[in-house]
């Protein structure tokens, strides 16, 4: 039995013991794509028929099986959090109300960005009312509008300003200013190429296996980000940086940022490149 299937069979352990006002319970995370390792947690939705407040979410959780509990995040809105342990093994709970998950996946298909696409997309139901199958259904279809708008947000900071300004993120003591750029720079690049290929975006955990499978975008990308998120000279990780930023906004379809943006980074890779 591998890893993921033991910790399936622990969350589908969990599931089971919850009350009938719990009306579906979804496996997401690592270990509902087969991914977990020993250092996984199991990450759950739990959606309840009513909202419930924080002490009613640790009753949930304590009476599934969970020890140890906490919780983090934004208190006092309608999504709970809940973690602990089962058997040594870390849980995270997510709880949702009925009409707050179906609020939430309108707004993920309105626009909003958030990862929780992408672990619906690829949850596996342990408990169902139906509802999951549903949302995954509506999930199939990313809005080519919404590809487009993503696409010219994601470029919009590339220009605007001289390219010669690439240059006082690499002055001696400037490597957090240097780091914060690139940083943003490569949750960019992977929200564009996400977009072009029609993908809802989702964490950044295991990028290699996330991006290998699609269709387009630059060569070795989850090897650039890396290559340039670690590199020791501030001149080469930025060219590494702008580099890959180049080749992703040449594989966008055009748009007015993105455009500019073509245009920018060719000259700021270049005045790296002297």
């Amino acid at each position: 039995m591998t890893r993921s299937e033991e910790l399936r069979a622990l969350a589908q352990r969990v599931a089971d013991t919850f009350p009938p006002e719990v009306i579906e319970v979804v496996l997401t995370g690592s270990v509902s794509r087969g991914w977990a390792d020993e250092v996984s947690d199991v990450e759950m939705l739990v959606v309840t028929e009513r909202p419930v407040s924080l002490e009613e979410a640790f009753e949930l959780a304590r009476g599934s099986g969970l020890e140890g509990l906490d919780t983090w995040g934004t208190q006092g809105v309608p999504a709970k959090r809940v973690s602990g342990y089962v058997a040594g093994v870390p849980f995270e709970l997510i709880m949702w109300p009925r009409s707050f998950a179906e609020e939430e996946v309108d707004a993920l298909l309105g626009g909003k960005l958030s990862s929780s696409a992408d672990a619906l997309a690829h949850g596996v139901s342990l408990r169902t009312s139906g509802l999951l199958a549903g949302w995954q259904e509506r999930l199939r279809h990313y809005p080519e509008e919404l590809a487009a708008a993503r696409i010219e947000e994601a470029a919009l900071p590339w220009g605007g300003f001289t390219p010669a300004g690439l240059l006082t993120v690499i002055r001696p003591g400037e490597r957090l200013s240097l780091l914060e750029w690139m940083f943003d720079g490569a949750l960019r690049v992977l929200r564009i190429v996400y977009a072009i290929n029609r993908v809802w975006e989702p964490t950044t955990k295991r990028l290699a296996m996330r991006v290998e499978p699609l269709a387009i975008k630059p060569k070795r990308l989850a090897e650039r980000i890396e290559e340039a998120l670690t590199e020791p000279d501030p001149r080469r990780a930025l060219a590494v940086m702008t580099e890959l930023q180049l080749d992703t906004v040449r594989l966008a379809p055009s748009g007015p940022h993105v455009d500019r943006a073509r245009a920018w980074l060719a000259e700021g890779l270049a005045l790296l490149q002297e």
